[in-house]
């Protein structure tokens, strides 16, 4: 919605015609307490010196003539008024005692724009005014660009005929008697001219024809054709300029428009079809006196110019249509882009993730064969030293039942305890390495019953080394143990973050002693299909800076050498491989613990917590899987 400017009144410059003068004028009077700027004036000639001067040094926005003038009639100055190109968009207003039909047809013909009797109250000529003067703003407004220019009369005279020049352009002879309307008798030419219109005489001729003044931006908006007669010379004449029409018309302007004028005998005596057919708009006798003439070629003038102006607000709506659609397409190409680049973004985001994947497989690949060749190695001589020591440890028996002294039975029950303890610590050696290869052999995608407390023990035992006599390891299993998963969830992902944990607190014990001692706390519970696994911390946390790309691959906040930052990246990309969500907090805020443990001013501390949507089978609570899921969900919908 455009919003036009508000008019301020006391900038306004009105030009006032009124015979009482500026001293004795109540109309001057009533707008210069308004706050108007007047300038009035007793007679029109004086007033279109004025006029010319103000046009030259500033905006006029309003005329307001009084009919009754000496000397120069109102018509005619409104006439000559109009005439000026910086007249053509000025609001003129006429006041008349006379409201008779025929003096308000007189008023619009001139060119006035509106007529007021002059004994109307106060007012409503203020509303008149202000009303004209807003809609000439708002034409200035819409259209600052727009300058009318004067319309173009050319009036084409037969070779051969001298004695008609004088009768339509002479003003001097009398040809028409106004009777006591106190005009003076005029010419056609003149007549044109004061109604604005600059008006060309020429000789017809074919060279009239040639050349580019009857289609170019400055031709004629009417063609007058005097005295044409009925022979084959003036049809072929009139059948031109008819074609130079339609090629103007082609070319998608306005046609100008063409009159004739024919003898008056032939013109009431005989048909005129001829003419007609040749292309004529209207054709007269030539006996019209110039005055009704003048009104004929006034209407075409002002038909065509209509037209002008109803095509050069089309072809501005067609702009702005077109600068729309530009804009749109403009609008959709952005769109576009930024779709492209944010799919681009996606695009990436997936490769650096399926390239720590890659890293992540190859490391697993590496190290689970490396596992295997380890266990393999350490299964055998474990295996004989089993062996052996049930062999030993039969032998002990034995000699138990074979040897009588107290001495030697103390040395055989000594030896068998010793054997026990070395049984139990091959035994915790022949653990270990189950673990190692049942970790080396996980699979991503590989769907299993996982026991959740003997994952996370599998969790802890590998990352042992990490575990400082001054970090204590707190489980809270709430929820049920067996869960249907990928072992990843629990063997990786719950392993890194407790190895994370374990950092935190080593290098928070490096820079300065603990004043309190490191816990790790490991819970989960159930709730709403909700299967919720924390792993907290009182270490010194993470801040609020870098939260934002701690699941990125590749980030990490160690030294060089010490970190791959692929650990939480794992732990994100297993975590949404089940449909799931991790989040971070500082654990004070989330953790409600007993009074000490967590001292304000030591650390703000870690919690992650995975969040995974369940459901319980008949083997038990199981996670969603993400696919399977969805095409529930679709098979529900159908």
């Amino acid at each position: 919605m455009q919003i036009l400017p508000t008019l301020d009144e006391k900038d306004v410059h009105i030009l006032l015609l009124d015979p009482a003068g500026p001293d004795h004028s109540q109309v001057c009077r009533l707008l210069c307490s308004e706050g108007m700027d007047v300038v009035c004036r007793q007679s029109a000639e004086v007033m279109l010196e004025v006029l010319e001067a103000h046009c030259r040094e500033k905006r006029v926005d309003m005329v307001i003539c009084c009919t009754l003038q000496k000397g120069m009639s109102a018509g005619q100055f409104v006439r000559r008024a109009k005439a000026t190109p910086a007249m053509q968009d000025v609001p003129v207003l006429m006041l008349t005692e006379d409201t008779s039909p025929r003096v308000e047809l007189d008023c619009f013909e001139c060119g006035a724009d509106a007529y007021l009797s002059s004994s109307a109250h106060s007012d409503l000529l203020l509303l008149r005014i202000r009303t004209m003067l807003h809609l000439a703003e708002e034409k200035r407004h819409l259209h600052p660009q727009w300058h009318a220019r004067r319309a173009r009369v050319v009036i084409v005279r037969a070779p051969e005929d001298e004695t008609l020049l004088d009768f339509w352009n002479d003003p001097s002879v009398e040809t028409y008697d106004r009777g006591d309307d106190g005009v003076e008798d005029a010419g056609l030419g003149e007549l044109l001219w004061r109604d604005g219109h600059t008006v060309t005489s020429v000789t017809r001729s074919s060279d009239l024809l040639n050349g580019s003044w009857l289609t170019g931006s400055d031709g004629p908006d009417c063609i007058v054709l005097e005295d044409i007669r009925d022979n084959e010379a003036d049809l072929a004449f009139c059948r031109r300029l008819d074609q130079r029409r339609h090629a103007l018309r082609a070319q998608g302007g306005i046609p100008f428009r063409i009159l004739g004028i024919i003898q008056a005998e032939r013109f009431r005596g005989e048909s005129c079809v001829a003419f007609l057919e040749t292309g004529l708009e209207d054709l007269v006798p030539s006996d019209m006196t110039p005055v009704v003439l003048a009104l004929r070629i006034r209407a075409m003038v002002r038909r065509r110019r209509e037209n002008e102006a109803f095509r050069q607000r089309e072809m501005e709506r067609q702009q702005s249509a077109l600068a729309l659609e530009a804009a749109q397409a403009q609008a959709s190409l952005a769109d576009a882009l930024a779709r492209a680049n944010r799919e681009l973004a996606q695009m990436n985001e997936e490769l650096v993730q399926t390239q720590a994947r890659l890293v992540q497989t190859a490391k697993m690949a590496s190290l689970g064969e490396l596992v295997a060749g380890i266990a393999h190695e350490i299964n055998n001589p474990l295996a004989f030293t089993l062996g052996h020591a049930d062999t030993v440890e039969r032998c002990l028996r034995w000699m138990e039942k074979t040897v009588q002294d107290e001495g030697g039975q103390a040395r055989i029950e000594r030896a068998v305890a010793r054997l026990a303890a070395m049984k139990t610590g091959l035994g915790r050696i022949r653990d270990l390495v189950v673990r190692l290869r049942r970790f080396s052999r996980l699979e991503e995608g590989h769907w299993c019953m996982v026991d959740a407390g003997e994952a996370i023990e599998m969790g802890l035992a590998l990352v042992s080394h990490r575990l400082s006599r001054d970090i204590t390891v707190e489980c809270q299993l709430e929820a049920p143990r067996q869960l249907i998963c990928q072992e990843t969830l629990f063997h990786q992902a719950v392993m890194n973050l407790i190895a994370n944990a374990a950092d935190a607190l080593n290098d928070a014990r490096q820079d300065g002693p603990l004043n309190h001692g490191g816990l790790i706390r490991i819970a989960t519970r159930l709730y709403d299909d909700v299967y919720e696994i924390t792993v907290s911390d009182n270490g010194p946390g993470i801040s609020e800076a870098i939260r934002p790309w701690i699941f990125d691959p590749f980030f990490t906040t160690k030294a060089q050498g010490e970190g791959t930052g692929l650990g939480l990246s794992i732990v994100h990309g297993i975590v949404r491989a089940h449909g799931g969500t991790i989040d971070v907090t500082d654990a004070c805020e989330a953790v409600e613990t007993p009074s000490g443990e967590w001292q304000a001013g030591v650390g703000r501390g870690a919690h992650f917590v995975i969040r995974l949507p369940v459901h319980e089978t008949a083997e038990g609570w199981a996670v969603r899987e993400p696919g399977r899921h969805r095409a529930q969900e679709e098979v529900k919908t159908a």
